[in-house]
């Protein structure tokens, strides 16, 4: 799998999995995942415990359409991916970069979800 990859992607995946050899979600504390792909992004909160996703959001919801895929566009869903899980009362998180630069957007959603009051 790794092997037809492009090398950008390759690095990327195994930068994903060294950095998950030492994370790990639970019930007390979930883990929020961040994806992004060209044309949307998208963010989990997941119980890595009994391996389910607790909330969820991503550009590709009706609600959140409008929402582009810049640094902008990262702050405001980081801050809809907080709120959703003030609903659920998560309070505290690990955040999962998941092999992406912590830069640029990947940084906005994660301030985006501190400004809302989910502490990461």
């Amino acid at each position: 799998m790794i092997r037809k990859m492009a090398d950008k992607d390759r690095k990327r995946l195994k930068r994903k999995i060294h950095i998950r050899k030492r994370l790990s979600g639970t019930a007390e504390r979930p883990r929020m995942t961040v994806f992004r792909s060209n044309k949307s992004l998208s963010i989990q909160i997941i119980d890595d415990d009994k391996g389910m996703t607790l909330a969820s959001a991503s550009t590709l919801e009706k609600e959140l359409h409008g929402i582009k895929k810049n640094v902008a566009g990262g702050g405001q869903l980081g801050e809809v991916m907080g709120k959703r899980c003030l609903e659920k009362n998560i309070k505290c998180v690990v955040f999962d970069r998941s092999g992406y630069l912590y830069h640029g957007i990947v940084k906005a959603i994660a301030d985006g979800a501190r400004k809302a009051g989910v502490q990461l």
